[in-house]
């Protein structure tokens, strides 16, 4: 149903997939943030908020029954570049905790400021479900 698709000749990346193939039922989750259940920022670390994004966007891709190898793309947005890089070792680790080694295609961007109050990241996905 997925295929991780590479170029021969490129160098392998880390932490993401160039290309992903699949076929299935998509599901496309909005941007999540490190926010809980009362819409509140609980912290302002931003791996802790990281945390807190994917649980979100799992918790969603769950309720279609979907886990976190169905998911072949996500976005990133993140306020500040520096502190994203200097949170990377702490970000793989929860990553690979929650999603172990499954690397979609993904892109993160930094952008000027996130719509909600506090949010350091904002996570959005899709995933293909097997039909």
């Amino acid at each position: 149903m997925i295929e991780i698709l590479h170029p021969p000749d490129w160098p392998r990346p880390r932490g993401f997939s160039n290309d992903v193939a699949a076929h299935g039922t998509l599901v496309f989750i909005a941007g999540q943030v490190g926010w809980d259940q009362q819409c509140r920022v609980p912290s302002e670390d931003f791996a802790d908020q990281v945390r807190q994004a994917l649980t979100n966007v799992l918790t969603v891709l769950a309720l279609r029954g979907g886990k976190p190898e169905h998911i072949v793309r996500m976005t990133w947005y993140v306020t500040d570049k520096r502190e994203y890089l200097a949170s990377y070792k702490a970000i793989g680790e929860i990553y690979r905790g929650m999603l172990g080694r499954h690397y979609p295609a993904m892109t993160a961007v930094e952008v000027a400021g996130l719509v909600e109050d506090g949010a350091k990241v904002e996570i959005e996905a899709t995933a293909v479900l097997p039909d």
